[in-house]
């Protein structure tokens, strides 16, 4: 599964469309047009009549150009440390999809005979900018025709799910080891979950293990933990207050009755643009219940009534009515470092407003206290690592669209050229103009 278990994935998991695969249904098609060629001149003996450019000093008369072995790496370029995810499925691509038809239609898969190394999901390359020197993470000899078609969908597998994974990493590192709950799904096709998911995984694996931490991984869907075991979370919805007709307080106790005690109680206190009233009209009530069942001495069923968290959510074109306006309304609008700070503060201390016996004053501070504070909304690195320099209270961050992004540095693009040929049993180098053979230490081989 990743470079922490050293397992592959299976087709098990994946399922992949190998039917339409095998027929070049996902490839670009000027691939499915190489193969054909090379084909077609095995069938007729084609022999190289061409000018070798590159081997004046070898002879190329009899070389069968159909069948032509070749070396080829998958790699990307994006600048600095990129941490890699998709390898597994793509690997299965290749086992099942290598080959090609017989004259009687018959798939004839040529898999066993491809000399395959690959990296585990969850490994890392680095890219300095020098084009001659990049780090594979799939490489291939075999007969080229073989494989060809499966250049489009492994490298857009290995882009995708890298790009998310990198992603997700350094959003990961902006946040400074608080948790990133992986809020992207309602940005992209129902499809990708599944990919995107694992690839958030890997991501939340890796950080871990680079900073000696135990951040958990949050989703939103089922989907996105198919392939890896994970269940989606969240509690609730604007849509769910507008059905209470905007009492948040009233949603949130009917939602702690309803549902499960193990899901984690997170209030949305935005819907009515006072994040501070309505956080605080929560808690009252939710603590008020918490506590009589406490006294009455069911202590599993107050545990419904134990608020986990306020969500803050403002919108970017507006300001909270909480947060005092400073002269620079840009800095007012949606989610703000003044408007955390004055929630939390409220928070903290919202019991002191409650009419409580002694002997409940120290509880409730602390049922106060552990209550988080959930940002979202418009995050990205850019303005995690504003809000982390300057301490903003933030307990955890909901990232959603940011993490797709591939623009400018966050491009993840991966390429798949050829490196060498085969020429009488011996390989010989043959890349384009501009790019190399690169090395990789952490590529092993593939059964």
């Amino acid at each position: 599964m990743t470079i922490f278990n050293r397992e592959r994935l299976t087709n098990d998991v994946f399922k992949i469309d190998i039917k339409r695969m095998r027929r070049g249904w996902y490839s670009d098609k000027y691939f499915e047009n190489i193969g054909v060629m090379l084909s077609t001149l095995a069938q007729q003996g084609y022999v190289f009549k061409g000018e070798a450019l590159r081997f004046g000093d070898v002879d190329l008369s009899k070389t069968e150009v159909g069948n032509l072995e070749v070396e080829m790496q998958w790699f990307t370029r994006r600048s600095g440390k990129v941490v890699v995810a998709g390898v597994d499925k793509a690997l299965m691509m290749l086992k099942h999809c290598s080959g090609y038809f017989n004259g009687n239609g018959k798939f004839v898969n040529t898999w066993n005979r491809l000399e395959v190394e690959a990296v585990h999901d969850g490994a890392t390359v680095t890219y300095s900018g020098d084009p001659t020197s990049i780090q594979p993470v799939i490489r291939v000899r075999g007969r080229y025709r073989d494989f060809a078609l499966l250049e489009t969908p492994t490298l857009g597998l290995l882009t995708r799910s890298s790009r998310v994974a990198t992603n997700v990493y350094e959003t990961l590192m902006a946040a400074r080891g608080k948790p990133v709950l992986f809020f992207p799904a309602r940005f992209d096709l129902h499809e990708v979950q599944a990919a995107d998911g694992y690839a958030y995984n890997v991501a939340v694996q890796c950080f871990n293990h680079d900073h000696q931490l135990r951040v958990g991984p949050y989703i939103s869907t089922d989907a996105q933990g198919d392939w890896w075991g994970g269940a989606g979370g969240g509690t609730i919805a604007h849509a769910s207050i507008a059905c209470f007709f905007g009492d948040t307080a009233e949603t949130m106790m009917a939602f702690a009755s309803a549902c499960a005690p193990e899901i984690p109680r997170i209030a949305l206190v935005d819907f009515n643009n006072d994040s501070v009233k309505d956080s605080l009209l929560v808690m009252r009530r939710m603590f008020t219940r918490y506590r009589e069942l406490m006294e009455a001495g069911n202590e599993t069923e107050a545990q419904r009534y134990q608020l986990f968290g306020v969500r803050l959510d403002t919108s970017s074109s507006i300001r909270d009515v909480s947060v005092t306006p400073m002269g620079q309304a840009e800095l007012d609008m949606g989610v703000n470092p003044r408007l955390v700070f004055i929630v939390r503060n409220a928070v903290d201390s919202a019991w002191e407003k409650w009419d409580l016996p002694k002997e409940w004053t120290v509880r409730a501070r602390e049922w106060c206290a552990s209550v988080k504070i959930v940002v979202s909304g418009g995050f990205n690195t850019a303005k995690i690592s504003r809000f982390e320099k300057l301490d903003v209270p933030v307990d955890i961050y909901a990232v959603g669209s940011s993490l797709f992004a591939n623009d400018g540095p966050r491009i993840t693009d991966y390429t798949a050229d050829i490196s060498q040929i085969k020429i009488d049993g011996v390989w010989r180098a043959m890349s384009k103009v501009g790019r190399s053979r690169g090395d990789n230490p952490d590529l092993e081989p593939v059964n």
